[in-house]
């Protein structure tokens, strides 16, 4: 597995990490325990060293699922975990970053997490009743405490990306972005290489749309698949969406290539610093993924995957209304 850096921070990661999110929450039905360890585990043989977790996933569990399968394999990895809302009872009832609470959640996290220090510590979503200055204070005296290594910020804006890095330097953003969301394009990119920030994108193949097995037929387990709730997931919009499927399959196809593999490929073309974070429950789909670290798109295929793509209208927003309004305030 090739390596890259996030952004001038020295954090060196493999190119592509894993997103262990859907290992138990958000994705439907939970699988077993046992496997989900050990796919971890194996992806470590196959090249991986970079985890991205959170205490919101589960909430609690996905920590403890990463920490116990991780803890023998220490020294080979980097594993990102973020804090930022409040939890009662097992319960998300609202954000919080307070500063007291940062530091509860940085503690709870080492114990989950069974490490001495976080390595990548996210702010998960901002909160403004909380200036980000105070945040960057909060995880600037727990890295220099020890306890955490780097400091990273996920959907924010341009200005809330300054304004924290003045604070305390930051090593990555984390937002969604893929060939069906290209929105980090129009400032978020350019400010962390003005920066030297890295990017690690969620979802890089649209929440699995774009590795082509989901149609207008596909029924979600809404108990715990949060895109059954989601406008770019409705049955019309997925069959309407299928023509970006189609488009990464005819380029894909003749060279021995998979939508998902042409999609990973593509956002590794676009900065040396940016770091996708796929996440699977499936042995075979993770050996997909990681091979497109290894693929060499040429100019001219990116000009004909992008020329291919601008025709095309995204159907479904990427979050219903009220979910929409509350990202695009938080930032």
């Amino acid at each position: 597995m090739r390596k890259r850096k996030l952004g001038n921070s020295g954090l060196e990661v493999s190119a592509l990490g894993l997103g262990c999110m859907g290992m138990n929450y958000h994705r439907g039905p939970v699988p077993d325990r046992k496997a989900m360890i050990s796919l971890i585990r194996k992806s470590v043989e196959l090249g991986v060293t970079f985890f991205d977790t959170a205490e919101v996933y589960g909430p609690f569990t996905n920590e403890e699922l990463v920490g116990e399968a991780l803890s023998p394999l220490r020294k080979d990895v980097v594993i990102s975990t973020k804090f930022g809302f409040d939890i009662q009872d097992g319960e998300i009832v609202g954000l919080n970053v307070r500063p007291e609470n940062i530091r509860k959640v940085a503690e709870e996290s080492l114990k989950r997490l069974r490490v001495e220090t976080i390595d990548l510590f996210y702010n998960h979503r901002v909160d403004p009743r909380v200036p980000i200055e105070e945040v960057a204070g909060a995880v600037k005296e727990l890295i220099q405490e020890g306890k955490v290594k780097h400091f990273g910020l996920c959907e924010v804006s341009e200005e809330t990306i300054r304004r924290a890095h003045a604070v305390q330097p930051l090593t990555a953003i984390q937002s969604e972005y893929s060939l069906m969301w290209k929105e980090q394009e129009k400032g978020i990119l350019s400010v962390c290489e003005e920066l030297g920030i890295g990017f690690v994108p969620f979802s890089p193949t649209g929440r699995g749309y774009l590795t082509g097995t989901l149609n207008e037929k596909t029924k979600f387990y809404a108990a715990n698949d949060n895109r059954a709730e989601l406008p770019r997931f409705t049955p019309d919009a997925m069959k309407a969406n299928r023509v970006i499927v189609d488009v990464l399959n005819e380029f894909g196809r003749p060279r021995g290539l998979t939508s998902a593999q042409v999609s990973l490929a593509w956002l590794l073309a676009q900065k040396p610093w940016i770091v996708p974070i796929p996440g699977t429950t499936n042995l075979e789909h993770l050996k997909e993924n990681l091979a497109s670290a290894d693929l060499q798109l040429t100019p001219v295929d990116l000009h004909n995957i992008e020329s291919a793509i601008s025709k095309i209208t995204i159907q479904g927003d990427r979050y219903n209304v009220q979910e929409q309004k509350r990202v695009e305030k938080l930032k």
